[in-house]
């Protein structure tokens, strides 16, 4: 059976250099590891309290809620907005982390990655991102990580399914993600 990884990506921009690396995680994917990337996470209301009740829940939060509960490991792909992550990803940990101590993602393993134009790669938005799914319950994986610096000028001529080193680190975390997953 495929270990099945539910991938966000927090990027909304046709074209984003990270959702291109989303598509070289699902092109890229070692046998036994199956890649869905979620779409529609836009359309998923700021998270409320008060619209969180049974049989009022918007469509598009239930639609995130069921894919997260499907999978067995969550996959996040983030660029780097001021600093962090963008809020329509924390919008989608903040509905995944309801409720509290029995959301969709609790206790599955969750992997971070992401690309950002400047020389670190969008490392504080995916420290931000590990921080807010760690908290909504998921196991984050610490040790299975990628960013990568530069992404406009690396990913100007070529897609990044096509670099032969990020075809190699994309693997290597879904691996990582498998064996968290198998073992979990």
């Amino acid at each position: 059976m495929a270990t099945t990884v539910l991938t966000l990506v927090g990027s909304l921009r046709n074209g984003s250099t990270n959702q291109q690396l989303a598509e070289a995680t699902s092109a890229n994917a070692p046998e036994g590891v199956e890649v869905n990337i979620y779409s529609g996470i836009e359309d998923i209301p700021f998270y409320n309290e008060d619209i969180d009740v049974e049989g009022q829940v918007p469509a598009a939060a239930v639609a995130l809620r069921e894919a997260a509960g499907a999978a067995d490991a969550l996959l996040l792909v983030s660029p780097e907005y001021n600093g962090t992550m963008p809020a329509v990803l924390k919008n989608a940990i903040d509905w995944l982390s309801r409720p509290m101590g029995a959301g969709a993602v609790f206790g599955k393993p969750a992997a971070v990655i992401g690309t950002a134009y400047g020389q670190f790669g969008g490392v504080w938005a995916q420290d931000e991102a590990r921080k807010a799914v760690g908290i909504a319950g998921a196991t984050v994986l610490e040790d299975v990580k990628l960013s990568i610096p530069g992404s406009l000028v690396r990913f100007a001529e070529t897609h990044p399914k096509d670099d032969a080193e990020v075809v190699g680190q994309v693997a290597a975390v879904l691996e990582g993600i498998r064996a968290a997953a198998e073992s979990n």
